[in-house]
């Protein structure tokens, strides 16, 4: 009897090494591994060795689990049913023996699972992962030598669950996508509550997921905001420019911005023995490089790298010049704003001036303004403030015209109209009872 219960103790402890292992491997990265292995620990190439093949690893830890839980299942059953048969019967319980012994098994079988579940599984697999590294490493040797014991059912087990799931048509070899873009998101977002991703780091990773899926017209500096030399204009009106708008390339266009003719880089342009508008254009203007507005900006940054182009000219499906795109907007794509002195003299998109009162720029985004004034407004193909209010008007406003937007209890002033755009406008929340009572 005794000799019993220390067999039961003693699987039930070999199950709780294989479940750890398990729990401890499955819970590193091929990363840990090579790390481990790098810090010239030996274990660590038999973990390499095992862990190639996951699938078959797996089945080995599941093969031992599960002969093992039939041995302490069959040798409990075997050992203990009848003591306690007739400890039933000695304490008066007037049933057959025919019932008691399946009785008796189901109990054994209850009290084990018990047992079982909680020092040969949950204490040991809490415990791996916390400590996996180690416990991987100690497991190692362990793992390797019964999986080379178990290969013969283990290539049984696997041969037969193979042809049983080709029976299905899934094809078992068939490489799937382990971790998606979408789970990395989500796990970035969890971490970060946690804090265990700073939020810079989240953010930056964000980036660079986006940075796949937004085009080129999204990121550049579009066409209004485009600083530009005429060649109906002396040197003397270019220098001007220059210098007042103190920006590093200059389209030179031919009496308008669609008509583009060269890129004037100012390093040259300052470096030059002389700035004539004749020696500018037979010696520093360069070719214009043009890309069209969908072009994605990962292969607008790919296509900088190989050409060493960091000025492009976007042009639309007219030919139309809709912006300029330089790699300062592209690192700002990927890394968040990179302010200089000149964008820091730049005013905010939105600030909130007074309770329910925000003055908002023409070039803000239309998102921004519905999630900081908590409100939902028509895009109708509108990305700007700007777009939205010319959307709501059908036209471009005056300085100084006001009016209520009617998808929202929204009050309207426009401040300052430049170049056909609204530049930045007054926008007051109205509070709700003041809306009912009008209506």
């Amino acid at each position: 009897m005794i000799g019993a219960v220390i067999l039961q103790i003693f699987l039930i402890f070999l199950n709780s090494i294989f479940s750890s292992a398990e729990i401890a491997i499955v819970s590193l990265t091929e990363a840990d591994i090579h790390k481990l292995e790098e810090d010239g620990d030996r274990r660590a190439k038999k973990l390499e060795r095992i862990t190639k093949q996951p699938t078959r690893f797996l089945v080995t830890i599941q093969a031992a689990v599960t002969i093992i839980s039939f041995l302490v299942s069959a040798l409990a059953a075997d050992a203990f049913a009848g003591p306690l048969v007739k400890a039933l019967k000695s304490s008066g319980l007037s049933l057959s023996e025919r019932i008691l012994h399946p009785l008796a098994v189901i109990l054994i079988t209850l009290v084990l699972a018990y047992f079982t579940m909680v020092f040969g599984k949950m204490i040991p697999q809490k415990r791996a992962v916390k400590k996996a590294d180690s416990t991987a490493l100690h497991m190692s040797g362990l793992l390797y030598l019964t999986s080379v014991i178990l290969t013969p059912l283990v290539s049984l087990l696997t041969i037969s669950s193979n042809l049983v799931l080709r029976l299905f048509g899934i094809d078992p070899y068939e490489n799937e996508e382990q971790v998606t873009e979408e789970e990395i998101r989500m796990m970035l977002v969890e971490g970060t509550e946690q804090g265990t991703i700073p939020e810079e780091e989240h953010e930056l990773i964000q980036h660079v997921f986006d940075f796949n899926d937004i085009t080129v017209e999204k990121i550049c500096t579009h066409r209004p905001d485009i600083v530009w030399l005429s060649l109906d204009d002396d040197s003397t009106v270019w220098e001007k420019t220059i210098k007042e708008s103190r920006h590093t390339h200059y389209l030179i266009c031919q009496e308008n911005l669609d008509n583009v003719v060269a890129v004037l880089d100012t390093r040259d342009y300052f470096r030059a023995p002389q700035r004539t508008r004749k020696y500018i254009m037979e010696n520093l203007a360069d070719k214009p490089s043009f890309v069209p507005e969908s072009m994605k900006a990962n292969t607008m940054f790919r296509q900088m790298k190989e050409s060493r182009q960091y000025f492009n000219v976007i042009v639309n499906e007219y030919g139309g010049v809709c912006g300029i795109i330089t790699l300062h907007d592209i690192m700002e794509a990927l890394v968040g704003d990179l302010d200089d002195q000149e964008e820091a003299a730049k005013p905010e998109d939105i600030v909130k001036v007074a309770e329910r009162e925000w003055k908002i720029q023409g070039s803000a985004s239309l998102e921004e303004v519905e999630e900081e004034l908590q409100v939902e407004l028509p895009h109708d193909g509108s990305e700007t403030f700007n777009g939205f209010i010319c959307g709501l008007t059908g036209r471009i406003p005056r300085d100084g015209e006001s009016f209520r937007c009617s998808c929202g209890p929204l009050h309207i002033h426009v401040l300052d109209v430049k170049h056909h755009m609204v530049v930045e406008g007054i926008v007051t929340k109205e509070a709700e009872k003041a809306v009912e009572e009008e209506k």
